[in-house]
Order: C-alpha cells, then sequence, then structure tokens
C-alpha cells in the first residue's frame, strides 16, 4: 500500500471540539498530515490557540467558534469554510461532556444536556456537514464514541448511553450515505491523559481500576490516536464505513490481567 494514500495534502477538515485535549491532538495530526484544519469549539481564545498552532505547521484554518447545541453555528462554519476553502472533505466530530451522578437520582436536565452535545450535537454536524459531501459524492466523517459505548462505568450512564447511540448512528449514517462516497466511521479512545482527568488517573481507586484493567500498562498519549484518525480520513480507509476502531491498549480484550 503506497503510503501516499494517508497522505491529507488538498483536504480541508474541520474538528468539532478541536481546541483541547482528544480534538487538539487530532486537529493538529491532521494538520501533520498535510489537511487545512478548522479547530473549532465553544471558546473563542482556545480556537485562536489552535489557530496559532495549524497555521505554525503551514497550514491554513478558520478562527471561528461554534457550538453543536446550535445548528444555526455550524451552517454558519460551514459556509465560511466553503467560502474560504470550496469544499470539507472532513468532519471529526469531538465535542463532548460528562458528569458522574447516580443513575438513580440524576436530574433529567442533566441527562438531557449530555445526550444534546454527546448525540444530538453529532447528529447535527453530520447533517450540516453530510449534505454538503454527499452533494459532492465524497466525505471522511469520523464520530468519537467511547469504552463506554461497550461496557458500563459506575455512574455515567448519561454518557454511556450517550456514546453507545453514537455508535448505532455512526453506523445508520454509513449504511445511507456510503454508496454516495460518504464513509462514516468511529474511533473508540481508552482511557487518555489529558489536563481534566489526571488528578482522577492518578490519585483515585478509579483511576487505579482503570490501569490494572489496560493491558498495556499505562495510559494513552492523546497523539496515539492520531494515526488512526489519519486512516480513516485518508483514502486508505476507501472501503472501509460503519467501523468502530478502538484505540484502547487493549481494554476491550481484557479479562483478567493478573
Amino acid at each position: 500500500m503506497s503510503i501516499q494514500l494517508f497522505d491529507l495534502a488538498g483536504k480541508v477538515a474541520v474538528v468539532t471540539g478541536g481546541t483541547s485535549g482528544i480534538g487538539r491532538a487530532l486537529s493538529l495530526g491532521l494538520a501533520d498530515a498535510g489537511a487545512d484544519v478548522i479547530a473549532t469549539a465553544r471558546r473563542q481564545q482556545q480556537v485562536d490557540d489552535t489557530a496559532d498552532a495549524i497555521e505554525a505547521k503551514g497550514r491554513k484554518t478558520l478562527r471561528l467558534a461554534s457550538d453543536v447545541s446550535d445548528r444555526a453555528s455550524i451552517e454558519a462554519l460551514l459556509a465560511a469554510a466553503v467560502e474560504k476553502f470550496g469544499k470539507v472533505d472532513i468532519l471529526i466530530n469531538c465535542a463532548g461532556r460528562t458528569k458522574r451522578s447516580s443513575t438513580l437520582t440524576v436530574p433529567e436536565e442533566e441527562w438531557a444536556a449530555i445526550m444534546d452535545t454527546n448525540l444530538t450535537g453529532t447528529l447535527r454536524a453530520c447533517q450540516v456537514f453530510g449534505k454538503h459531501m454527499l452533494v459532492r459524492g465524497y466525505g471522511r466523517i469520523i464520530n468519537i464514541a467511547s469504552l463506554t459505548s461497550f461496557v458500563a462505568m459506575m455512574e455515567v450512564a448519561a454518557y454511556g448511553a450517550s456514546k453507545t447511540a453514537v455508535i448505532s448512528l455512526t453506523k445508520s449514517l454509513a449504511v445511507e450515505w456510503s454508496k454516495n462516497g460518504v464513509t462514516v466511521n468511529a474511533i473508540a479512545p481508552g482511557v487518555f491523559r489529558t489536563a481534566l482527568n489526571s488528578a482522577l488517573l492518578d490519585g483515585t481507586p478509579r483511576g487505579q481500576e482503570l490501569l490494572m484493567r489496560t493491558p498495556m500498562g499505562r495510559f494513552g498519549k492523546t497523539e496515539e490516536l492520531v494515526g488512526a484518525a489519519i486512516f480513516l480520513a485518508s483514502d486508505a480507509s476507501a472501503f472501509v464505513t460503519g467501523h468502530i476502531l478502538a484505540v484502547d491498549g487493549g481494554f476491550l480484550a481484557s479479562g483478567v490481567n493478573q
């Protein structure tokens, strides 16, 4: 297989939730692979900071904040991208939220907010950018699933339900859109260290259990998700659709580790 199949030169990518954690790592990774990348999120300062990093790699970008709970902002993002670049080839849906709550007492408002961002927000972006891609006859959409799409974790039922539904949505869109040149896949990350979860991973029994259940014996580095994203965003995956690619250090394969 030619290495050129993984080349994203000339491609235009949009990454929602693309300015922090996993999203930022994927935004910069796609830029390293040759794509012009629009990393968007709600906070303008983070958008600007990530845009600076993308431009430092010699790639083009746009400095537009957006919110996946606001369809109009997603539509405005697409319009601005098409005006500047003429197209969008790749969409990665990284925007997400979670909160730990007992399932017995989780408020409906909290449940709804998590669903609206993680599931319906993914749908909104897929609809808005998918329509553009279907007209062009080409597109690569990558959603972000979770370990909780497959196994339950204590007191994050809303998050788990939303991410399980993201897998179902991914497969449904793959069935509906792939004949028109748009592939839809998902990445299911394992446990990756970020600024937001380092205290949990390093200083709690929950973190110790997550480490014990990961056969590689360590947590992931966000840049270790980039290869999977480049594969699914490139022509190397031209016949791959409706697939959920776990990047988890062996977590989902694990039974007894000692």
